[in-house]
C-alpha cells in the first residue's frame, strides 16, 4: 500500500444516491433491488473482491417455458468464455438472467454488465457518455469546481470588504481547503487525469474519429450507439462482462482491436459470437447449450468442435455396446424365462440387467438447411454493369465517382472495408433502391434480386407467425408449399407456428431469408447475413450459397462466411471499388500493418 494510503478519504456521495444525475434507469432500479450500479469501482485497490463465480442447480425458464434446467456453472476468475448454442436455445436469457442477479451464487456486490441496449441519444458527447461512466470522477471534479468557484468568491470578498450571499459568508475558508486538498489526493489516486486519454483511446479502437467522440450521441445510428455502450463497458471493466454478438455493429478494423483488447482483458468475460474466428481468438473456455445443459470445454472453439465431435463418437460407441449387451441379455431371459432349469441363469440375467448401467443415446440436432431456390430460367449476360457510376446524396459530397464493374451469374463476391465508407450504398445502387448522379448502372430487365439486411429483419411483422406471414406476404400461394419453402431455411414444425416475437434473432433472419427467395432469384445481395445466425446455421449458409445457381454478393467481415463462400473480395476505399489481390487472411494483415 503506497505511503499515506490511510489518509485517502472517500468521496462526499448524494445524500440520496438515486438522485445522482449520472446514475442511468437500470442502474437506479439495481441499486432498489440491492444491486450495484455498473460504473467503474475504485474501491478495490488490489483488485477485484470477486473471484470465482459458482452457480449451482439454477434453472431459467422465460414465458412459462425452460430454457435451462438443474445446470451447475463456475466461473473461474479471468477465463474468457465463449457461449455457444443453437439459436432460441437460451444463450441470451442466460446472459440477461445473469446480469440481473436471478442466479443464486451470484455475489451480491458483483459488478455484472450487459452490453446489449445501446446508449441513449442525446445532448451528450461520445466521449463524455464514456468518461460519465467513472461517476466518482465526474462528481469529485464536480466538487473540485463547485468549491474552487466560492473559495474564489470569499478571496474576492476579503479584498473588496464587500459582503456576498450570507451562505457563502458562513463557510470556512479553512474546511473549503481542506476539502479541495482531499479531493486531489483522492483524484490523484484514482488517476483521473489519464481517465480521458484512455476513454478516447477505447473509443478509437472502435473507429470513432475525434472528431466523432465529441459528437452528441443523439447524432449517431442504433449502430454508433452499441459501439458507445461497448466502449463504456471496457472502459468500467465490471467483474463480469457479459458480451452478445458484440462484432454485430463493427467493421473489420474495429473487430481486429477488440480482439487484441479483449486478449489483455484481466477479469472474467462471456461472449456469444456467430464469428468462429473471433472465438478461436479471445476465448479461453466454451459453454455449449444443448439440451438445456451446459458443458464446459476448455480451449478455443475448434478445440472444443474436436473435442465434442470425439464425446459424440465415444457415447454412440458405448450406446452401441451397451443396447448391444441388453438386447443379448434379454433375449437369454425371453427366450429361458419358463425353463426350471435355467431359473438360477435367468434370475442372474435380471439382476445383471438391472445394475447395467444406463447409457444416454446421442441426440443430435437437426441439420440446418439455407436451400436457395434455382433459377427457373437463366438471362444471358450483361446482368449487372456500372459505367462511369458516380454517386452522392442530396446536399452531400460525391460518394463514389467513376464505377466501372459487373456482376453475372457466376460471381462470387464479398465486398469489405470500414463502417461508413458506403458498402450498403453500393448495394442499393445494384438493387436500383438508389440511382447514380452520373453514369448508367445497367440491371438485364430479366434478372429477379433478392436482398438481405437487418432492415428486413426489423421488418418482419412481429404479431404473427412465420407460416401466416408469408400467406401475407404471397396471398394466393398454396399453404403447403410456403411451410415447404420456410422448411429450406430451417423454420419447420412448430417453429414455423410460433408467434415470431418468441423467436431468436437468428430465427427471425431466417424468416426473412425465405421471405425473399421465395420468387427465385438469379442474383442475392447480403448485407451483414450472419448477424444473428449461430455458428451451425453460418455453416448451412455457406453450403447454401456454394449450390446456389446464381449470383452472390455479400457485405460481411466473417471471416469463416467470407473464406467458404466467395471467391473473389473487392475492396471499398476512397470512393472506389477495386479487387482485392489476395485473400481474406491477407487483407486483415494488410489492416494491421
Amino acid at each position: 500500500m503506497n505511503a499515506g494510503m490511510e489518509e485517502q478519504v472517500a468521496p462526499k456521495k448524494p445524500e440520496n444516491i438515486f438522485d445522482a444525475p449520472l446514475l442511468s434507469s437500470r442502474d437506479k432500479a439495481k441499486l432498489r433491488a440491492g444491486m450495484p450500479p455498473v460504473y467503474v469501482n475504485h474501491s478495490n485497490v488490489g483488485g477485484t473482491t470477486i473471484r470465482d463465480i459458482h452457480m449451482e442447480n439454477f434453472s431459467v425458464t422465460v414465458g412459462g417455458r425452460d430454457l435451462i434446467q438443474d445446470v451447475t456453472l463456475t466461473l473461474a476468475f479471468g477465463r474468457h468464455y465463449g457461449l455457444v448454442g443453437r439459436n432460441g436455445t437460451g444463450k441470451t436469457s442466460l446472459l440477461r438472467a445473469m446480469a440481473q442477479h436471478a442466479i443464486d451464487g451470484i455475489p451480491k456486490n458483483c459488478q455484472i454488465l450487459h452490453v446489449e441496449q445501446e446508449v441513449t441519444g442525446d445532448d451528450t458527447t461520445a466521449l463524455q457518455c464514456v468518461l460519465n461512466a467513472d461517476v466518482e470522477r465526474v462528481q469529485l471534479m464536480q466538487e473540485e469546481a463547485q468549491l474552487g468557484q466560492l473559495l474564489k468568491d470569499l478571496e474576492y470578498e476579503a479584498e473588496s470588504k464587500q459582503r456576498v450571499d450570507k451562505s457563502k459568508g458562513d463557510v470556512d475558508k479553512d474546511s473549503i481547503s481542506k476539502r479541495l486538498e482531499e479531493i486531489y489526493k483522492r483524484l490523484e489516486f484514482i488517476d483521473a487525469d489519464a481517465a480521458e486519454a484512455r476513454a478516447a483511446s477505447i473509443l478509437a479502437g472502435l473507429s470513432f474519429t475525434p472528431e466523432m467522440q465529441c459528437k452528441n450521441t443523439k447524432s449517431f445510428s442504433g449502430g454508433w450507439r452499441m459501439r458507445i455502450a461497448l466502449a463504456r463497458a471496457l472502459f468500467i471493466e465490471p467483474d463480469l462482462l457479459l458480451l452478445d454478438e458484440p462484432t454485430n455493429h463493427l467493421d473489420l478494423h474495429a473487430v481486429l482491436w477488440l480482439e487484441t483488447y479483449l486478449l489483455k482483458w484481466p477479469k472474467t468475460f462471456i461472449v456469444v459470437s456467430h464469428a468462429r474466428e473471433f472465438l478461436n481468438t479471445v476465448v479461453t473456455d466454451v459453454l455449449h447449450l444443448h439440451g438445456k445443459k451446459l458443458h464446459a470445454y476448455k480451449g478455443d472453439y475448434d478445440t472444443f468442435e474436436r473435442t465434442r465431435e470425439e464425446h459424440l463418437k465415444n457415447q454412440m460407441k458405448a450406446f452401441e455396446t451397451n443396447e448391444k449387451a441388453r438386447g443379448h441379455m434379454q433375449a437369454f431371459i425371453d427366450k429361458f424365462r419358463y425353463n426350471a432349469k435355467r431359473a438360477s441363469l435367468v434370475q442372474s440375467r435380471i439382476k445383471a440387467l438391472e445394475r447395467m448401467e444406463h447409457v444416454d443415446a446421442v441426440v443430435s440436432d437437426p441439420d440446418y438447411k439455407f436451400e436457395f431456390p434455382t433459377p427457373d430460367d437463366r438471362p444471358g449476360p450483361p446482368i449487372i454493369s456500372f459505367s462511369d457510376a458516380s454517386f452522392g446524396y442530396p446536399g452531400g459530397p460525391i460518394l463514389f465517382k467513376n464505377l466501372n464493374f459487373g456482376i453475372d451469374l457466376d460471381s462470387r463476391i464479398a465486398m469489405v472495408g470500414s463502417n461508413g465508407i458506403g458498402k450498403s450504398t453500393i448495394l442499393k445502387l445494384i438493387s436500383g433502391d438508389l440511382q447514380p448522379t452520373s453514369g448508367t448502372v445497367f440491371r438485364s430487365p430479366k434478372v429477379r434480386m433478392a436482398v438481405f439486411s437487418q432492415h428486413h429483419v426489423d421488418g418482419l411483422d412481429l404479431t404473427v407467425n412465420p407460416l401466416l406471414y408469408m400467406m401475407r406476404c404471397f396471398p394466393g400461394v398454396p399453404e403447403q408449399k410456403l411451410r415447404s419453402h420456410l422448411g429450406s431455411f430451417g423454420v419447420t414444425g412448430n417453429l414455423a407456428l410460433q408467434s415470431m416475437y418468441t423467436l431468436s434473432g437468428g430465427q427471425k433472419s431466417r424468416v426473412a431469408f425465405a421471405k425473399i427467395t421465395f420468387k427465385k432469384p438469379h442474383i442475392i445481395l447480403l448485407d451483414e447475413p450472419s448477424n444473428h445466425l449461430d455458428l451451425d446455421a453460418v455453416e448451412a449458409l455457406i453450403q447454401g450459397l456454394l449450390i446456389f445457381q446464381g449470383g452472390v454478393l455479400m457485405v460481411s467481415h466473417d471471416e469463416h462466411l467470407i473464406t467458404g463462400s466467395v471467391d473473389e473480395l473487392w475492396a471499398v476505399t476512397d470512393g472506389k471499388v477495386a479487387p482485392f489481390p489476395g485473400t481474406f487472411k491477407e487483407y486483415k494483415k494488410m489492416l494491421t500493418t
